[in-house]
């Protein structure tokens, strides 16, 4: 591992621990004395996505999270809500044991997910994965959302705590009276 400071190419290890999915460590470059961390993390074959085009492109956790967190920006999300769905969605890919998927199959994961997390999140998203040709065809994808139970996803911060929503409740009915 060379080290960030000074480049020199060889460090030694001061301290080792486990995290999540890795491994982390905490190093000393042996010519400046700089001490630095490095994460090590199993990375498993290679797994390959199959484009709509059928062109074939490494998978790449890193743009399924940012197609993820482009359909919930601005959204109220629990705190790594976000980096823990696509940690699953990886996982469940791998676990699978195919060399090869298709987009359509981790855009369905991706969609099953989000639906249960916020449905905004899912409609942005369902927009652009299922490129839909025409207001009803997204309009009827709406309505099958507003056909559920009502109330928000469990997994959903609320937009306005209840209390708060409540004193605004109670304040629009005094000004009507």
């Amino acid at each position: 591992m060379n080290c960030p400071y000074c480049g020199h190419y060889d460090s030694r290890v001061v301290d080792s621990r486990d995290v999540n999915d890795g491994i982390r460590r905490r190093r000393e470059c042996l010519k400046c004395g700089a001490r630095f961390t490095t994460y090590e993390r199993w990375q498993p074959a290679s797994l390959f996505v199959i484009k709509k085009d059928q062109r074939r492109e490494s998978f790449s956790r890193e743009k399924l999270l940012a197609g993820i967190r482009k359909s919930c920006e601005k959204r109220p999300m629990p705190s790594g809500a976000l980096d823990k769905l696509a940690e699953e969605i990886e996982a469940e890919l791998y676990q699978q044991g195919k060399t090869e998927i298709t987009s359509a199959a981790i855009g369905d994961m991706v969609m099953a997910r989000l639906k249960s997390l916020d449905h905004i999140a899912y409609i942005r998203f369902a927009s652009v994965y299922r490129d839909f040709a025409d207001i009803t065809t997204l309009k009827r994808e709406v309505d099958s959302l507003a056909g559920a139970p009502a109330g928000q996803p469990p997994n959903q911060l609320p937009l306005i705590p209840k209390d708060e929503l409540a004193a605004i409740g109670k304040n629009q009915r005094r000004s009507r009276r």
